[in-house]
C-alpha cells in the first residue's frame, strides 16, 4: 500500500470514528430527542467503516448510502467475520427517513441496537485493517 493509499484509508476510519464520536456525545444524553440523529450517525459510521474496508483490500464501489450493498462486497472478501453481521433497516437512515414525507423517530431501544451495530463493525473493522 502506497503512501497515499494509507491516508486515503486514514480519512475514512478518521470519518467513520468521527461519526462513532457524535454517536457518543448524544446517546449521553439520554433523551429521545436526538434518536433519529444518532441512527443517522451510526448508519454513517457504518458505511465509512464498509468503504475502509473496501478501500484496503483495494476493491472499487459507487457512490451510494446502501450499507447492505456495502456489506455484500465486504462478504466478497471476507465472509467468515462479515457472515452474520445484521444491519436490520439501518440503510434507511442514511438518506430516506431524514425528511418529512418519510419522518421516523426509533426509540430508545431501536437505537441502542444501532449504537451496538455501528461499534461491532468499528472493532471488525479495525481489528482486519492492518495499517
Amino acid at each position: 500500500m502506497t503512501d497515499e493509499e494509507k491516508e486515503y484509508l486514514k480519512q475514512w476510519l478518521y470519518r467513520a470514528n468521527e461519526d462513532i464520536s457524535v454517536v457518543d456525545a448524544l446517546s449521553n444524553q439520554q433523551t429521545e430527542f436526538y434518536t433519529s440523529t444518532i441512527c443517522f450517525h451510526c448508519q454513517q459510521a457504518v458505511e465509512k467503516f464498509f468503504k475502509a474496508f473496501l478501500v484496503y483490500n483495494k476493491v472499487e464501489f459507487p457512490k451510494t448510502h446502501d450499507v447492505d450493498f456495502l456489506l455484500i462486497k465486504c462478504k466478497q472478501i471476507n465472509n467468515i467475520d462479515f457472515e452474520y453481521i445484521e444491519l436490520k433497516d439501518l440503510s434507511d437512515f442514511g438518506v430516506d427517513i431524514r425528511y418529512p414525507d418519510d419522518f421516523y423517530i426509533p426509540d430508545l431501544s431501536e437505537t441502542n441496537q444501532y449504537i451496538e451495530i455501528a461499534k461491532s463493525i468499528k472493532s471488525k473493522v479495525e481489528k482486519l485493517i492492518k495499517l
